[in-house]
């Protein structure tokens, strides 16, 4: 029960790594908020939770909100006591983002609202319940695209995450003397129903796995367990970290046979 006695907050939590994640935090002992605009989705992972035995609550919040996010925070203090983690996960990656010249602007400015906005509302409104509780642990979902320019084009996924991994390190230098780590959670490719609708042929798919020296997409539990650790007592002496999860794409200069 590595989290037991924790309130953790997860965005995006309806599916892949958020809903990954929070089945998993809750069986390690965690009250888990599922933040999400999808409220089917959202309600039926709670669920999952309490059909389990744990405790959880959904609550709807549209992260490129600020109002939303705002109450969501308080939502999680209100139903459960207090906020000692907080994993901003929810994101896109639109079908027509592309390269430069031909993404829209109105693709670009979806994308950073949801991606980047989202996770700077996430962060400012979770901070101060985080010093309220003697601080705590903010995971922020950023991607390996972060580190690296991605096969297939998606300048604006790339764009957004390289600033979610700045805005990372620099909320972990503010906060690291108050016990509020702040760590970037950097997944590889995944087999996830976002990654799988971008990469809708089967030649994009294999641009993808040839540079990755394990030679498959990655899972969500696989996330779901490397945002464990970061959120646990186990990681006390990390923050500010690009916290690689990524099959060894990122160490590769060749793909070996």
């Amino acid at each position: 029960m590595r989290l037991l006695n924790k309130v953790a907050l997860i965005t995006g939590g309806s599916s892949g790594i958020g809903r990954e994640t929070a089945l998993l935090f809750a069986q390690e002992g965690a009250a888990v908020v599922v933040a999400d605009v999808n409220d089917t989705a959202g309600q039926e992972t709670a669920q999952l939770i309490l059909d389990q035995g744990g405790k959880a609550a959904y609550v709807r919040a549209d992260v490129s909100k600020a109002a939303d996010c705002e109450n969501m925070v308080a939502f999680a203090e209100q139903t459960f006591g207090q906020l000692n983690i907080v994993f901003n996960n929810a994101g896109i990656m639109h079908s027509d983002d592309d390269n430069a010249v031909t993404t829209e602007e109105s693709v670009w400015d979806l994308t950073m609202n949801i991606n980047v906005k989202g996770v700077f509302f996430g962060c400012k409104y979770a901070i101060p319940a985080l010093r309220r509780a003697g601080g705590g642990s903010i995971i922020n979902t950023a991607s390996f695209v972060a580190l690296l320019g991605a096969a297939t084009p998606q300048i604006a996924y790339t764009a957004s995450k390289g600033a979610v991994l700045s805005m990372s390190r620099e909320l972990a230098v503010i906060h690291a003397r108050e016990n509020i780590r702040v760590n970037a959670l950097c997944p590889g490719p995944l087999r996830t129903e976002l990654l799988m609708k971008f990469l809708n042929t089967e030649a994009k798919k294999q641009r993808r796995l040839v540079h990755v020296p394990m030679g498959r997409f990655g899972e969500a539990k696989e996330m779901a367990y490397a945002a464990l650790f970061l959120a646990s007592d186990e990681s006390s002496y990390v923050t500010g970290t690009d916290f690689l999860v990524d099959g060894g794409i990122k160490a590769a200069y060749v793909t070996p046979e």
